[in-house]
């Protein structure tokens, strides 16, 4: 079997870190955390577990994981957030992708924890995510703060079971994340020369709220799913607005 390890970028993430590394430890022959500085408890509570800890001022989401991986001991690499933990039928879905690797990276569904809830729909489940690979075939790309690993070439392998993703306590939480990942998103766009035209800030959001309310059946997730799609409507709002405002100001 493909000896595994295990890589998670933490800040101040001692409410979760012990939650996701409870749940790795029957897999991982090494856990690495990268730590970007935090000030509370994440680095004890990651050694308590038997990781390594790297303290590393955050470079950004993409260049921050691509740190974290190419530190890794072993060429096979499990990438978690910290707000991320495995179920049961994941972990031996890895068990065996490791025993006898038919690929060089694998998707897993991750599903959601809103608040208390599960959401099923909305356009938040499956939502497939490339975290099992072969450190040698590829590399994290995308655009700051939406990472995504990117093969060289070859296909993807399916897991199954699902990655739980215990993402917001409140929703003010959520509204301080939107206003951070907007504004970096804003910014890398208006970098590489993207705008957005009046007609996009203003139906851009409203689209959204449909796609995921109706298209995606945001409606079947109940309360939660109306508050889910509400925000990632403000959210796509919110990006564009900021993307046309700096591109006509000097605040870039």
């Amino acid at each position: 079997m493909e000896k595994l390890s295990v890589v998670i970028i933490t800040l101040n993430e001692e409410r979760n870190l012990g939650r996701c590394l409870e749940s790795v430890l029957p897999l991982a022959d090494e856990i690495l955390v990268v730590d970007s500085c935090s000030t509370d408890r994440t680095a004890e509570i990651a050694r308590s577990f038997g990781a390594r800890v790297i303290e590393q001022p955050f470079l950004g989401h993409i260049e921050q994981k691509n740190f974290a991986a190419e530190n890794a001991t072993h060429n096979w690499v499990l990438s978690l957030d910290a707000d991320e933990a495995l179920t049961p039928e994941l972990e031996d879905s890895i068990r065996k992708a490791l025993a006898h690797p038919t690929f060089d990276a694998y998707k897993m569904n991750r599903l959601t924890n809103y608040c208390g809830k599960w959401v099923r729909h909305s356009g938040w489940y499956p939502d497939r995510k490339a975290r099992l690979w072969d450190r040698r075939k590829g590399r994290w790309g995308g655009q700051n703060p939406h990472d995504k690993w990117e093969l060289g070439s070859g296909d993807y392998g399916k897991l199954r079971g699902d990655l739980l993703h215990y993402s917001y306590y409140t929703l003010s939480e959520h509204l301080k994340q939107i206003e951070k990942f907007t504004e970096i998103a804003a910014r890398a766009s208006v970098r590489e020369g993207k705008d957005c035209s009046v007609f996009k800030v203003i139906f851009g959001g409203c689209w959204k709220f449909i796609h995921s309310y109706v298209i995606k059946l945001g409606f079947l997730d109940g309360y939660t799913g109306f508050l889910v799609c509400s925000f990632s409507a403000y959210s796509s709002f919110a990006k564009y607005a900021k993307i046309r405002q700096y591109n006509r100001s000097d605040t870039r």
